[in-house]
């Protein structure tokens, strides 16, 4: 698949936004994955995740940048980091390629780990009818609570965030609780995860049940740290591509 980039003007301050694309090989209208990088890096540190997925299942694949690493040498940290703005232009490139590619609207998938799990809950509490099914690793839920934990982050986490915890707040997916259930969406969490606890996917999960039992929305727990499995990945997004109904057991 060949590679290139876009560039999206932003529907809230009209810059133009990058993101990498790769488009399927076949002339009718393909699912779309959309992959989120990680907390500290841009739209190209997932190509080695996403793009044999891609390729495997012919999807076209689109890596969205969302303002960059959430560090304080980002050049404009406080839109990075889950704001409105990195929220607004993942679904910029979202519409952008839907207009403007063979993407099936109706089999988009979206799919991050750590700080690309995180994005991909706020995304999922922003506009979770746009996908099929999410899958989100090991992703920080409360922003406060991993400053408090994590040392290492927390000057880049203050920097994106102004040193306010209000916007610590508006940029946590535990905030979004209502309108993530909605989702359909696994989350999964390594148990042995020392860069952010599992705990955050637990409480985060919790909640939601709490409120919406019904909802499609699936903790996994796997052994290991702070990783993502494409096998697992996999499975799961694309058994929600082939979904087939289940037959209830009895006695």
């Amino acid at each position: 698949m060949e590679q290139r980039e876009i560039l999206i003007k932003s529907s809230l301050d009209q810059t133009l936004q990058p993101s990498l694309f790769y488009a399927s090989h076949s002339s009718e209208k393909r699912p779309l994955l959309v992959g989120l990088h990680t907390w500290s890096c841009n739209r190209f540190n997932q190509i080695d995740n996403m793009l044999p997925f891609a390729e495997k299942y012919d999807f076209n694949l689109l890596l969205p940048e969302f303002r960059g690493g959430n560090l304080v040498t980002n050049e404009n940290p406080a839109l990075a980091c889950g704001s409105e703005f990195a929220k607004q232009d993942i679904k910029d490139a979202i519409d952008y390629v839907i207009e403007y590619e063979n993407v099936d609207a109706d089999n988009i998938f979206l799919l991050g780990l750590s700080g690309g799990g995180h994005m991909a809950l706020l995304i999922a509490g922003m506009i979770p009818e746009y996908f099929k099914a999410i899958g989100s690793y090991v992703p920080i839920t409360d922003l406060k609570k991993w400053a408090d934990y994590n040392e290492q982050y927390r000057p880049h986490i203050l920097a994106c965030c102004s040193d306010s915890e209000e916007e610590m707040t508006k940029r946590s997916p535990m905030t979004y609780i209502d309108t993530i259930a909605k989702a359909n969406l696994k989350i999964f969490h390594g148990k042995r995860d020392g860069v952010v606890p599992v705990m955050h996917s637990i409480e985060l999960y919790n909640k939601l049940m709490e409120r919406y039992p019904r909802a499609r929305v699936y903790l996994d727990i796997f052994d290991g740290s702070h990783e993502i499995d494409m096998k697992t990945a996999e499975y799961w997004l694309i058994s929600q591509y082939k979904k087939t109904a289940k037959t209830a057991i009895t006695g």
